[in-house]
């Protein structure tokens, strides 16, 4: 993975060691954008057309929201000098949302407002996909007419979207906990900051239906914090009851031996001792008194504590109060269609520039000159953009009718980095070969040859892919070929292609000449160049184009480039994957072929270095055609 992006995207830390290399400018991102432009739109399209069908399938619902205020108090018989409030830590105020949230609350509310009956409560507020395709069709019905409405609901019931199957019958526990289940799903109970005050909210499609639901909740926790009290008093009230009854008999059999005492007149104080010199088992007449005393204080005080629980019964206060009550809302608190639809539009974006980039990543077609430097240790001799007019090989005259263009720029570029190339001696023998047969060769050799024709160059063609002869086709015809293949020496067999300036050998030539074997073509490249010294009148030429075949064509037609000066190679933009682009470098390197670099055609994205320089020469082309 680091060798595939160091390809893509080389580190800054190269630039020392690699004096010339680029790297990744404002031209680079945009010519990212620019290339993979069909797959972020077609994400962002489809994250729009996803919310679009959910806005559209999606019921509004409506919040609807009621606060209450816990005030905890210290019960009436308890308080001393006046009202003292209590304070609540944060795990109460948990403790009281938890009991808003709880079953018992849901269980008062659905028996008080009979929700388990109520249809428009119990239907899920997200439908399900296929429930929404049915929208999709009813919405779709109501848009065309009838004869149209009735072949999409065949249409529809034919994959399956038709009308819905009437379910099954639910059983009462089953309604009661779906009704349990979609009521805990609608409530929402939350702090408000860090007060006492707690907001209750209940999402529902009906606004009246939220609004109801969120005051019977508030209203329910009141009840059950008044009813918990009154059970609890209730409770304490029976026990202090009982208790009552048992201090009161025991307070009557005190005061009842102590008034058995007195009425016997013994007053004495240790009399009556046993005859053993023990002290006395009966006891006295203060005893009997402080115990019937102690028994009637605790009588008294049960009494008292009795009377409160029997207020408080009566009169049971909450601790907490209903401060806001719910209303019907106006507006749905969702879909939010303009916030789904800037999130689905980021989304997309997103989503497309993640994708083209791990297409970018992962993709090994030859795009970027340094991309041929990186992966194959050859320079790029040139850019060529898309021609004005695209064919499939390309347009062979581009040169002689837009001889400003950016195309004939950029190959006047390439034709002066051929020239400069380090090479023994002067490239006068020229190869272009390519991996692909479907590739821009035969365009680049036309244009080419016109460039060197052009300038005064005594130029010839060789249409050496015999397999494949498209110069041949393209730029003599075959009455003309038929007319002068069976001259000899071959060198009789050159004509003039139609409307060109330089001449051309067609492949039916080369191929019953033999001279795809290097000795036949050195042979013939050394005659055409010298002359004809036994009187046949042909100037020498000053520069031999040689179209070789392809690597798709066949690798042992391509020892024929060693007798050459050097061999470009033509490598299509994006098209040319870079392992069968190496094959191809190292079937010429094994046959000794020297490489002049590779020519990029079809570049729809061109580096800064090579569209300044074309844009450089266009202007001055139109200076001087003015």
């Amino acid at each position: 993975m680091n060798r595939l992006f160091a390809n893509q995207w080389p580190l800054a830390t190269n630039q020392q060691a690699n004096v010339g290399q680029e790297f990744i400018g404002l031209s680079d991102i945009t010519g990212f954008l620019r290339h993979y432009v069909g797959t972020i739109t077609a994400c962002l399209a489809a994250a729009l057309l996803v919310a679009w069908f959910y806005d559209l399938t999606t019921d509004p619902v409506f919040t609807a929201s009621a606060q209450i205020l816990i005030e905890p108090k210290l019960p009436q018989h308890l308080q001393e000098g006046g009202e003292v409030n209590l304070s609540l830590d944060t795990a109460q105020i948990e403790s009281q949302i938890a009991v808003l949230q709880s079953e018992k609350i849901a269980s008062m509310v659905i028996d008080q407002l009979k929700l388990i009956e109520d249809t428009s409560f119990n239907r899920p507020e997200t439908p399900m996909l296929q429930e929404r395709f049915r929208k999709l069709k009813d919405i779709m019905v109501q848009a065309l007419g009838l004869e149209k409405s009735a072949r999409l609901n065949s249409l529809w019931g034919h994959i399956g979207l038709g009308a819905p199957e009437s379910t099954a019958k639910l059983t009462d526990y089953q309604k009661s906990r779906l009704s349990m289940l979609i009521f805990l799903s609608g409530l929402d109970v939350r702090r408000v900051g860090v007060s006492y005050a707690i907001d209750i909210s209940f999402t529902s499609a009906d606004p009246e239906g939220a609004a109801k639901i969120a005051n019977a909740t508030a209203d329910a926790f009141v009840h059950e914090q008044i009813d918990t009290k009154a059970d609890s008093a209730r409770e304490g009230g029976a026990w202090l009851e009982k208790r009552l009854q048992q201090l009161r008999t025991q307070m009557n059999e005190a005061m009842a031996r102590a008034q058995a005492f007195r009425s016997r007149h013994d007053y004495s104080v240790g009399g009556g001792a046993s005859a053993g010199g023990g002290v006395n088992s009966e006891p006295t007449l203060e005893e009997l008194e402080v115990t019937a005393d102690t028994y009637q204080k605790m009588y008294e005080s049960f009494l008292q504590a009795y009377t409160n629980s029997v207020s408080q019964q009566s009169y049971p206060v909450a601790d907490a109060r209903v401060i806001t009550a719910a209303t019907p809302p106006l507006f749905p608190s969702a879909p939010k269609p303009k916030l789904v639809l800037a999130f689905a539009g980021v989304a997309g974006l997103v989503l497309g520039i993640g994708l083209s980039f791990a297409r970018h990543s992962f993709d090994w077609t030859i795009r970027l000159p340094r991309h041929v430097r990186d992966n194959l240790g050859i320079e790029c001799v040139g850019e060529l953009p898309p021609t004005s007019r695209r064919r499939e090989f390309g347009n062979v005259d581009e040169v002689t009718k837009h001889p400003w263009s950016r195309y004939s720029q950029s190959l006047r570029k390439a034709r002066t980095e051929i020239s400069l190339a380090e090479t023994n001696h002067p490239v006068k023998f020229l190869g272009l070969t390519a991996v692909s047969n479907n590739s821009q060769k035969t365009s680049v050799v036309s244009n080419l040859a016109t460039l060197y024709s052009m300038s005064g160059l005594k130029t010839l063609v060789i249409d050496a892919d015999v397999r494949r002869s498209t110069i041949t086709t393209r730029l003599i015809g075959h009455s003309n070929v038929q007319s002068n293949e069976c001259l000899d020496p071959a060198r009789h067999n050159i004509i003039r292609a139609l409307g060109r300036r330089f001449d051309v050998l067609s492949s039916s030539v080369v191929d019953a000449k033999n001279l795809l074997v290097p000795r036949n073509m050195q042979v013939f490249l050394s005659e055409v160049t010298a002359g004809d010294a036994a009187g046949y009148e042909l100037a020498a030429y000053d520069i031999v184009i040689v179209d070789l075949p392809s690597l798709e064509s066949g690798a042992d037609d391509l020892v024929v480039g060693s007798v050459l000066d050097g061999v470009v190679v033509v490598a299509e933009w994006g098209k040319t994957h870079v392992d069968a682009l190496r094959e191809l470098v190292r079937t010429l390197q094994a046959s000794r072929t020297p490489i002049l670099g590779v020519l990029l055609a079809n570049a729809r994205v061109m580096t800064s270095k090579h569209r300044r320089v074309a844009a450089k020469q266009s202007a001055f082309g139109s200076r001087q055609s003015v």
